[in-house]
């Protein structure tokens, strides 16, 4: 059944009056909005559990070798922590790419399968972290509340929680509720992967070893490679490299020390395989990325403007 379009038009509405760059963070807690103007080239970022509702335009995800496509009737789930790259591939002046994220409350969905009288089954194969399915009109009708909110913050406090609280019980009737479930529930491999990728976030900088990680989690080394590699599209130990290199990026645009410090702080014992590592995955050295991002940052329009 096709979206309402006046709902739809009221949370694109809500976007264009709030949204006054690419990314903006709101007075909603965990509410973040989009708005860009034309295509976008690939940006590596980190996603955590998280509701993305495109409205307008059309959105690519790549996770390892996956390929996630999200167009304006559709929602993307995240229900790890996923390093990506995202990038706008629908998007002009006239009619840009306009979305909203939200992040996912784990405590908050299963509070809500305790109380649902028939909660979605789990499955029972590997899961993976990301999942794109169709709108709904509850769920866009939801959306559009929380959105509204912003014209009239003084209801935030009280009404915000309550509008979540719905979109994560739509979520949970929807397409992909058994993943949620599963992410929800205590000892479900998703969750069991969760608390992994929680702890690697928390401790990339210190050794470890699969075998350390999946005692952890209370599974086989080979369970834990088998099921992490499936949310995550990678294995315990690339992720644990990609989330030392994106922080790595981050320090060196933001701290401008030398890149062999950095790469020491986040868990390098040699300069040469940090600046191999990095290099592989960002396609240029790390001094030399970080001085061309620092340019484009100053050259950038939203900064001239400033």
């Amino acid at each position: 059944m096709p979206s309402d379009p006046c709902t739809i038009l009221s949370i694109r509405d809500a976007i264009v009056r709030h949204c006054h760059a690419r990314r903006q963070a709101t007075i909603v807690p965990g509410l973040t909005l989009f708005r860009v103007h034309e295509p976008t080239p690939p940006v590596r970022s980190l996603y955590d559990p998280r509701l993305c509702v495109v409205v307008q335009g059309r959105k690519q995800v790549l996770l390892g070798d996956r390929t996630y496509d999200i167009g304006a009737d559709e929602y993307l789930i995240a229900t790890a922590d996923l390093p990506v790259t995202a990038r706008a591939t629908k998007a002009s002046a006239a009619a840009p790419h306009l979305a909203i994220t939200l992040d996912l409350d784990r405590a908050r969905m299963t509070e809500l399968l305790l109380a649902m009288p028939e909660a979605p089954s789990s499955s029972a194969g590997p899961s993976s972290g990301l999942a794109v399915a169709r709108h709904t009109d509850d769920l866009l009708e939801a959306v559009a509340r929380l959105t509204a909110l912003l014209d009239r913050p003084g209801d935030i406090a009280v009404m915000a929680p309550l509008v979540e609280r719905e979109i994560h019980y739509r979520l949970l009737q929807g397409e992909w509720g058994a993943l949620l479930a599963q992410f929800a529930t205590a000892g479900t491999h998703l969750s069991q992967i969760g608390q992994v990728t929680d702890w690697i976030k928390s401790h990339y900088a210190k050794p470890m070893s699969v075998e350390d990680l999946a005692r952890r989690a209370g599974m086989s080394a080979a369970s834990l490679h088998r099921h992490f590699k499936a949310v995550t599209a990678m294995s315990p130990l690339q992720y644990r490299t990609r989330i030392r290199l994106e922080e790595a990026r981050r320090r060196l645009l933001v701290e401008g020390r030398d890149a062999g410090a950095i790469g020491f702080d986040v868990g390098y014992e040699s300069s040469s395989q940090f600046s191999r590592e990095y290099r592989k995955l960002f396609g240029v050295p790390p001094a030399t990325d970080a001085a061309r991002r620092r340019r484009a940052q100053v050259s950038s329009p939203e900064n001239q403007r400033r």
